[in-house]
């Protein structure tokens, strides 16, 4: 999360080009949206796990990065993918999100999620994968991938993530409910809701040939040059200040 932001700043002050970056988690890591409960974490279960958990810059609710690829964007705002509101920038990208899964033999869709009536948008269930957003990633109606944004003064910032294999109710072993019950019922109904790549093809996909079908498609569906960069010492230096500052601190992770 710190050298997502790193690259935000520098990308977006045109230190260096708007970039796609393409990574992993190790240890597997529980993120929280920028305004989520930090409560929703039942820290005893996460400790005894050997994971770790990080507040994100961007909203919406928990995931559990782990045996998954995800990816960042980030660049100024006056970047050509990433101008006009959230939403018109969101549904740009995932176009280039589409035809990566497309060419992974994916038959994902984005369409527009009707909001119930009385809703503020603002889901209360804890997990990220219960509750498609408006023009995220389907499959057969069940959430594929999981994405957020955040506008800042520096610059635009989408990053998500895919879930390529492995068991997508581990998150529920690691967030608080009254009890085992409702533990149960909720990873029942992520279940119904949320799906992952082996799933959908009965078959694996690593992270190197999502990550080269990820490259392929944004070069190609947003028309860019892709040129692969390392961070700059700057950026490693600020990645670095953020996370003893930020990220690895209880007053940005347990803040609310």
């Amino acid at each position: 999360m710190a050298i997502d932001e790193a690259i935000l700043e520098a990308s977006g002050r045109g230190e260096v080009p708007p970039t796609l970056r393409l990574y992993a988690w190790e240890p597997a890591c529980l993120s929280i949206g920028y305004a989520q409960l930090f409560s929703d974490v039942d820290l005893t279960r996460l400790q005894n796990s050997g994971w770790e958990v990080v507040r994100r810059a961007t909203g919406g609710r928990a995931i559990l990065h782990t045996d998954e690829l995800t990816y960042s964007v980030s660049g100024p705002q006056d970047e050509p993918r990433l101008t006009g509101g959230v939403l018109e920038s969101y549904r740009r990208l995932s176009e280039a999100l589409l035809t990566a899964l497309q060419m992974l033999g994916v038959p994902a869709e984005a369409l527009p999620q009707p909001q119930k009536p009385g809703s503020n948008g603002q889901p209360k269930e804890p997990v990220c994968f219960e509750v498609p957003s408006n023009y995220e990633i389907t499959v057969h109606g069940k959430k594929l991938v999981g994405s957020a944004q955040a506008r800042k003064k520096e610059g635009v910032l989408q990053h998500g993530t895919l879930p390529l294999y492995g068991d997508l109710t581990r998150i529920t072993q690691v967030l608080a409910y009254p009890d085992e019950h409702e533990r149960q019922k909720v990873a029942q109904r992520l279940l119904a809701r949320a799906t992952n790549i082996e799933t959908v093809l009965a078959r694996i996909v690593t992270w190197e040939e999502a990550a080269e079908a990820f490259k392929r498609a944004f070069r190609e569906t947003l028309d860019l040059h892709l040129e692969p960069g390392t961070l700059t010492s700057a950026e490693i230096a600020r990645a670095e200040a953020l996370l003893k500052e930020k990220y690895a601190h209880p007053s940005w992770t347990e803040r609310i």
